[in-house]
């Protein structure tokens, strides 16, 4: 599992390199690449070719780097994570018994003294 996961890892950040290369070498006012080599428009390796290879190789590099990211997830997954976990069984603690409460109830105290009667 571990040589997959580096192997994903080179060559995730070999692509992102090179994806820095590329958007570098990229002019946002439409020169680029072309200009630097000071050829003109009508060269053979020409300013729209070159903006259009720049493109391609950057969306490219950019869809590389995202499918390689999706594949390192689901190839180096762990198999225990793909399922549910499982838990064991708890054992249950035996139910404690308690004396019932016990209530006592007194009677009212009743009078014994004699009655005098008249």
């Amino acid at each position: 599992m571990g040589t997959i996961f580096t192997l994903f890892m080179v060559l995730i950040m070999i692509a992102c390199v090179l994806l820095v290369i590329i958007i570098m070498a990229q002019n946002p006012k439409g020169g680029g690449l072309s200009s630097t080599f000071g050829g003109s428009s009508s060269a053979q390796f020409g300013v729209q070719r070159t903006n259009d290879f720049m493109e391609k190789a950057t969306w490219t590099l950019g869809g590389i780097i995202i499918a390689l990211c999706l594949l390192s997830v689901i190839l180096t997954a762990k198999p225990h994570l793909k399922t549910a976990p499982k838990t064991p069984a708890k054992k249950e603690a035996p139910a404690k018994q308690t004396a019932p409460a016990t209530t006592t109830t007194t009677a009212p105290a009743q009078n014994t003294a004699p009655a005098t009667g008249k």
